[in-house]
């Protein structure tokens, strides 16, 4: 949503800040994604007053001026424009100042004599295309004020994100309304220029259907449209809109058009309710009505394309057909143009679910479906009617010789909802007085009625909010308006929860712990991309191409974080994340989803210190941190050799994870990238169980193996453990050695074991034996010898 911040200006009447109005919008909840400048080339021009006009001595349509700019001398410059004449007031541009379009204005001589500036047009000052003379500028401003304060063209248009459930932020006065409430200070609608006020005639409330004017309209399909309002203007000038106008329309992006369909799209950029005018002598019968589409029935839109309709759809026709989509756009043989003289101006409200159908079933969008899809306000319909008619008759002249109608077969209120303060200090952790809560329901437009009796407030929920639909929702409110940043930070009393957490989440919980404990910094990334994968699961509605499938896998995400940090600078990463893949299933079916834990590290082996170099992370830094995730991952999977890569395998063979070095679009001096992704175990794990240090000593044995290269230390170290038990309390690997003093195809492996027994002191001969369980053990099984026993 473009907003401009003048125009919110004019709402509040006081002047705004942009970095101010940034922050009060950002932390009410519409983030402010960008701010744009309008006008800002205009800085460096000023007030200029001609003094004196004198005939150019060498050319007959061009003139001297001398141009008071509000400096301590005045200058000459050379003129051609018809309209100057001593006394009057103008843009003047002094010698560096640039003008739209890049052009630098600099002293030159123009026919012999020296011009030091330019006294400028509209169209050089990017304000029209008026060229025939210079602005001549009505203002008691002296000479040399800066041309933006006397223009009031200078501004901000401001993007804000708008969430689907807040239609009301789809016009400016719902966001001079939010601001309203952080500034605590009252708005109110801008004035139009030259009009005497709304309209004084009320619509006359009726049914289904009504004439007004000798036009019939009608509700045929209350599916579609609930609420029909409708009025005559008779006698209007269609012509480019007034400046006032025109500016208002530009500030927020759009392109002025006529002064009847800018009245339009400024109610639907200041009310956020879309209406649509047409050309009354094009209108067949006279009739307008909402009815659902004929079947096959065509339209050409304002775009010029051939629309082929459906029965689902609502449409606006006359007796003639169908004259627009109804919330999605006009068709093009009952348009405003030049030659209208007779306007029949339509507002309605349209039922959201439908207009999302008929969008995207048509492919077409405009900014009227974009609010009509979430929702307008229902009971506020009149006062957007009322505001637009008086901006065309104040720009287009005209008159309502009949008091428009207001169609609603089915009249309704706005819901009514009761909040207890109690349960706001309950849910917010702070007691807020009854006066407080009120004035922060107030100030969004809510009638608030106070029942102390029943410990309790009946709030009358504005028609433009219909994300209020609970107790909760108004809580929320309250909280957003009070201010996130006003609540203390200290830990508050609280009653403990007595629902267990789901096993899966006390699963992550402790993944998370572990791996922040390693150093690894978790990260939430959005669950789409690019796909490319078999079995990845397309996105119907994309946010865009890169983003049009559902994630197959963790590590491709986290990859494209490690790049984003190289594009920095930052050279040490370390991340993790916990979340959902999915797989193509069945058809008809869901996608699969499973809960996957992955890891990526690059960067030094540990944190810098000026006490010597780090090192960089290798594969058995990977190796270490893909072993304890495993442990916390899925507890039942053993870590094997896999190639270059380590997996993860299950009792069964089952692969569940996998660690490797990846490779992505790094920079020259980026060290390699490693990275794991697991499986997660979701069934609850065992609670721990306390066991007591041992109390009896432990005795080691060390043995130097010669060991085939194609087998695995991992498979060395299941027979050693079957052989050694129950004594061997552990085992581990103290070196490797290849050397060409060993024979070929194998490889040397030290190991060191523990045995211990928990009721007494081992003997030497009960360790011996059980070593020399553990020996013959492998040799019989996979053929290992000790190094230098050529007997065995």
């Amino acid at each position: 949503m473009l907003v401009s911040r003048r125009w919110l200006e004019d709402f509040l009447r006081q002047p705004l800040v942009l970095d101010d109005l940034s922050e009060r919008l950002t932390m009410l909840g519409a983030a402010v994604e960008g701010a744009e400048p309008l006008h800002a080339e205009l800085s460096e021009l000023v007030v200029g007053e001609v003094a004196e006009v004198t005939p150019h001595p060498n050319a007959d349509r061009l003139h001297l001026c001398l141009v008071d700019d509000g400096g301590p001398e005045h200058q000459s410059v050379v003129c051609g424009a018809p309209n100057v004449r001593a006394g009057a007031k103008y843009p003047f541009a002094p010698v560096g100042a640039v003008l739209p379009g890049g052009l630098t204005i600099a002293k030159r001589k123009i026919r012999g004599e020296v011009s030091h500036g330019m006294l400028c047009s509209a169209r050089e000052l990017g304000l029209g295309e008026d060229h025939e003379g210079i602005l001549e500028l009505e203002t008691d401003r002296p000479a040399g004020t800066a041309l933006l304060d006397v223009l009031l063209v200078g501004d901000d248009r401001i993007e804000i994100e708008v969430n689907p459930n807040r239609p009301d932020l789809l016009g400016h006065k719902g966001v001079a309304r939010e601001l309203a409430a952080s500034y605590q200070t009252p708005f109110r609608l801008p004035a139009i220029p030259d009009s005497s006020g709304p309209p004084s005639a009320t619509p006359r409330r009726e049914g289904a259907a009504a004439t007004v004017d000798g036009v019939r309209v009608g509700i045929e399909h209350p599916e579609g449209c609930s609420r029909f309002l409708a009025a005559v203007v008779r006698g209007v000038t269609v012509a480019p809109s007034p400046a006032w106008l025109a500016q208002r329309i530009e500030a927020i992006g759009m392109r002025p058009i006529n002064n009847i369909v800018d009245a339009t799209n400024y109610v639907m950029v200041e009310f956020g309710q879309p209406m649509h005018p047409y050309d009354l002598e094009k209108l067949r019968g006279p009739s307008v009505r909402a009815r659902a589409a004929a079947p096959r029935e065509t339209l050409v839109t304002l775009d010029g394309k051939e629309r082929r309709l459906e029965p689902e759809m609502t449409v606006i026709a006359d007796d003639g057909g169908a004259i627009g989509v109804a919330g999605v756009m006009g068709g093009g043989d009952s348009e405003v143009s030049d030659q209208t003289t007779d306007l029949f101006l339509e507002c309605a409200w349209f039922n959201p679910s439908r207009i999302r159908h008929t969008r995207k079933a048509l492919e077409m969008s405009s900014e009227a479906s974009y609010r009509f899809e979430r929702g307008v306000d229902l009971w506020g319909a009149p006062d957007a009617f009322r505001r637009c008619l008086e901006i065309i008759l104040a720009t287009a002249g005209g008159t309502l010789s009949e008091e428009p109608v207001d169609l609603w077969p089915a009249p309704s209120h706005p819901p009514r909802i009761f909040l207890r303060p109690a349960r706001v200090a309950q849910v917010l952790g702070v007691e807020l007085s009854w006066r407080e809560i009120e004035a922060h329901l107030v100030a969004i437009g809510a009638t608030v009625v106070a029942k102390p009796d029943d410990g309790r407030l009946a709030v009358d929920v504005p028609g433009w909010r219909p994300d209020l639909i609970s107790e909760i929702d108004l809580v929320e409110e309250v909280a957003r308006l009070h201010g996130y940043d006003a609540f203390p930070g200290e830990l508050r009393p609280f009653r403990v929860g007595t629902v267990p957490d789901a096993p899966a989440e006390i699963v992550c919980d402790h993944l998370r712990d572990g791996l922040a404990a390693a150093g690894l910094f978790e990260v939430v990334s959005f669950p789409m991309d690019g796909g490319g994968e078999e079995g990845s699961v397309g996105v119907l509605n994309p946010i865009s191409q890169e983003e049009g499938y559902l994630r197959r896998r963790l590590l491709p995400g986290l990859l494209r974080q490690v790049e984003r940090n190289w594009s920095v600078g930052a050279s040490e990463v370390r991340l993790f994340e916990i979340g959902t893949v999915f797989a193509m299933a069945a058809r008809g079916n869901t996608p699969a989803e499973a809960l996957h834990v992955a890891g990526v590290l690059t960067g030094a082996h540990e944190p810098r210190h000026w006490s010597g170099d780090p090192g960089q992370a290798d594969v058995w830094d990977l190796k270490g941190l893909f072993e304890r995730a495993v442990a916390l991952a899925h507890p039942s999977a053993t870590v094997q050799v896999d190639g270059a890569a380590w997996v993860a395998c299950t009792e069964g063979g089952n692969v569940v994870g996998r660690a490797m070095r990846l490779f992505g679009d790094a920079p020259p001096w980026a060290a390699p990238v490693f990275g794991f992704e697991i499986e997660v175990d979701p069934t609850p794990r065992p609670d721990p169980r306390f066991a007591s240090l041992p109390a009896t000593p432990a005795s080691t044995r060390d043995l130097s193996l010669v060991v085939p290269a194609d087998l695995t230390v991992e498979r060395v170290r299941q027979v050693v453990e079957r052989a050694g038990a129950p004594l061997l309390e552990a085992v581990e690997v103290l070196s490797e050695y290849r050397g060409p003093d060993l024979p070929e195809g194998t490889r040397g492996v030290a190991f060191h074991f523990s045995f211990r027994s928990p009721e007494r002191t081992l003997r030497d001969s009960e360790v011996d034996e059980a070593a020399e369980r553990i020996r013959v053990a492998l040799k019989t099984e996979l053929g290992i010898v000790r190094r230098g026993a050529d007997d065995e």
